[in-house]
Formats: C-alpha cells, structure tokens, sequence
C-alpha cells in the first residue's frame, strides 16, 4: 500500500501536539495528527485539569476549617466523594470533542490509533502507512514503572480520578507532586496518608526552605512522612495492603486501602520504534539538540513530555509545541527558554517557584542576596488566617535581578507570574520594590519580601 503525504505528521494529540498546528496550519502546510486516545492528552483529560477540580474541594475544606478566626460558626464538613468525581468527570467531559473541532477547524486531519516509525520519514497506524518531510514525537508520558516486589498492586493518578469511592488510607510511593497535592486533598476529606520518599527531601528539584515550609504544613494536616527510605516489597493483608519499607536502618510498614504510584512520570516512547526512524535514545531519552530536534534524523521533532531535559508541564508543552511548528516553517532558529517560566504545587496551600533555588544560584557561582520571610505575623497572612506564609526571593547582587522566588502560601501560586515577567522583561529588584501595587493585596507585601522597610 502506498505511503499517503503530509508536509508534517504529529504523533500525539496532547499540547504539546496541538500546540505544533497553529504555526504548520498558518503556514499552509498539510498536517496529520495521530492520537489514540482522547485528544487534549493526560493533562485536560486524566492529569491536572480534572485534578485541580479536586483541589478545589480541598481548598474549601480549609477555608471552612479556618472560619472560626473569621468569627463564622460552622459545623462539621463532609465531603461527597462520590458527588465530587462525578462534578470532576462532568467539567472535563466536552474536552475531546471541543478540540477535535478544533482541529477540524485547522483542516488537521486526526489519525486514530497507536503511531510507530516504518522509516526515517515514515510512520505507520493501523493499515495507513504516512510519509512527511517533518515527522514530531508529541506522546507525552506515563507513570514511572518501579521495580518493585508487588508492584502490580499499585494504582496511579488516572485511577484515583475515576474512583468513586475515596480510601480511608492511602500510601503515596514517592514523595512528588502527585502524591502531595493528592494527599492533601485526600487528608483534607479525612483519609489517612503516608509518604514514602527514598531521598532525602520532598520534591528534590525544588527550594529547601520551601519544601521545608510545605512539608510542616503537611504533617500539621495530618501527613504522615518519611524520606530517605527504601521500599522493600507491597504485599496484601486481610484485603488490604502493606508497604515494607527501610527507614533508618529499621524495618518498618504501613497498611493502606490504596498504594499509590506517586514517583513521577517518564517520557512514553518506547513503542514508537525509534530504531526504525533511526532516532537515537538512552532508555527512552531522545537525544535531541537546542531546536527540539532529533540529533540523528533531523525530520525528527520532539516537544512536550517526550523532551527529556524541560519539566513536566502543559504550558511548557504548548510552548514547545509552538516552538517546533515555528521551526518546521522557518528553519531551526527557535530555541526553548525556560528560565522564566513558574511553576506550582497545588497542594493547599500551593508552593509556587520561579527561576533558581538558592543552592543552584550558589553553585554557578553567583553572588546572591537573599530574603526569606516567614510571613504568617503580618497582617495580611493574619488577615486571611494563613497557617502557612512563606517567601524566598533571590537576586543577584551585581546586576540587581531577579534570579529566582519560591513560595508556599500568602497567594504565591499568582505573586509567582509577576517575578517571571521581572526575570524575562528584566525589571530590576529595586524595580519592583518601587512599584505602587494596589492595597491591601498580597501583591503588595512584595516590597516587604524584597527587604523595604
């Protein structure tokens, strides 16, 4: 059967994939979309969209929790959980169907199936065979297999947003992002969660101080947590389960209704036979050069989840999905820059980052001026009953700019944006400090985090 042309074929219907049509259709060219699932991806469809709706239950059950230092008398709060899965599946439900217009829309063509290299320039599905000049790796990614003994009894995150029934304990295996915006929403409806983490912090990537501050409100709510440990084996007990774990030096376990997958996710492209398109990898690592090229096939693009050295992200995926689709018309002149881009965990309160943690700014060798605030006696965190309130914001000394904020509470899941576009238009600390903010806002305690007095 003969190989039907594309001037690009995309393999992946997430952001990162839909992302890459704007720019190709603008441009004229014919563009063929492969995805096998719901189009949209894990995040609108199984990942942060429908879990934020969960958050915001839990964003709820605090504000209900704290009322009483508003002088509101209320009783006892009990979550539906049933109720809130079905409100979660209701909101996300049009999701597939809004972007498959979409797409029709485009005059994208959408390729139903599992996508896999027959060539250099070729992929096939199902019977189609389908040759481009320009052939992009969008398949976002999956949860991180652990080898573990008992593994097979692990759930994931796409099994805690279908399940109507909410466990009364939960063991989060890895201590990520997954597991603390999940536990806290989870120990906020009144189950009983545990972390086990083998390294030494939560959420390694990011700032010390803020993780530190995330974690005492966690364990305040009721998390139980444990770093540096090893896990041994998952076995069942009376209809439950049991994690055997190492912690130091000490044999331990902790039952559960629910062991969870918590470790992250990885690049899902190990059945897309990069071999056959001659695509160079290390276990699933696309080597890939400063365009989001492959480095052995340059017809070769990869962005989103697919991209192994960006974070995890769906605006980042959107953002180098755009970024291919320029260079399919242009050439390769765009490069990623992701310096500037914040980020958060939504737990409750969030912990929200931008730019470099203090121990990065250090190891580059930057001479960094530091200002940590525990916020929670001023009045704006007392205003508003914030159990949490916390800022690090970093600068260089020499250049007065902003190398990196991190929060947790005090509204830093929005202050956050506001320090990105100081990183990337270049507006100076004394800057921001100077700026007139609108009051009483947290926004305006920003020149009382940057030390004016």
């Amino acid at each position: 059967m003969s190989a039907e042309k594309f001037d690009v074929v995309i393999i992946g219907g997430g952001n990162a994939g839909i992302g890459v049509t704007g720019p190709a259709r603008r441009a004229g060219l014919s563009v063929a979309m492969i995805e096998a699932r719901d189009l949209g991806g894990t995040c609108p469809n199984r990942g942060c969209t429908p879990k934020k709706v969960l958050v915001a239950a839990g964003q709820a059950l605090h504000d209900i929790d704290v009322a009483w230092q508003h002088q509101i008398d209320i009783g006892e709060a009990k979550l539906d959980w049933t109720a809130l899965i079905a409100r979660e599946k209701d909101m996300i439900k049009d999701i597939p169907e809004n972007l498959a217009r979409a797409m029709a829309r485009r005059n994208v063509e959408v390729v139903r199936g599992y996508g896999a290299f027959a060539g250099l320039d070729t992929v096939r599905v199902g019977d189609r065979t389908l040759q481009a000049g320009h052939i992009v790796i969008a398949t976002g990614s999956k949860p991180r297999p652990l080898p573990i003994a008992g593994a097979e009894y692990m759930v994931t995150s796409e099994d805690m947003l279908k399940e109507s029934r909410r466990p009364k304990s939960v063991v989060f295996i890895g201590g990520g992002v997954i597991s603390l915006e999940f536990g806290h929403v989870y120990a906020r409806a009144g189950s009983s969660v545990t972390i086990l983490e083998a390294l030494p912090q939560l959420l390694p990537a990011m700032d010390t101080g803020a993780v530190a501050a995330l974690q005492a409100e966690s364990e305040r709510i009721g998390l139980q947590i444990r770093t540096g440990v090893k896990i041994e084996r998952i076995e069942t007990t009376g209809g439950r389960f049991r994690v055997v774990f190492i912690h130091e030096g000490i044999e331990k376990g902790a039952e559960a209704d629910w062991v969870v997958n918590g470790a992250g996710r990885i690049a899902d492209v190990n059945a897309l036979g990069l071999a056959a398109g001659q695509v160079d990898h290390d276990n699933g690592r696309i080597a890939a050069d400063g365009h989001l090229r492959s480095t052995s096939n340059s017809r070769v693009h990869i962005c989103g989840d697919a991209v192994p050295t960006s974070p995890q992200l769906s605006p980042i995926a959107t953002y180098e999905g755009d970024l291919v689709g320029r260079n399919i018309v242009d050439g390769p002149k765009h490069s990623p820059d992701y310096a500037s881009i914040a980020t958060a965990v939504y737990t409750v309160p969030a912990l929200a980052t931008v730019g470099l943690t203090e121990a990065a700014a250090k190891t580059k060798g930057l001479s960094v001026e530091t200002h940590v605030n525990d916020m929670r006696d001023w009045f704006s965190a007392r205003t508003y009953a914030e159990t949490v309130a916390w800022s690090k914001i970093i600068i260089d000394r020499g250049s007065d700019r902003i190398l990196g904020a991190h929060f947790v509470g005090h509204a830093g899941h929005e202050l956050v944006n506001i320090f990105g576009l100081a990183m990337k238009f270049g507006i100076r600390a004394s800057e921001l400090r100077e700026h007139i903010y609108a009051y009483p806002t947290f926004a305006s305690d920003i020149k009382h985090m940057l030390g004016h007095s």
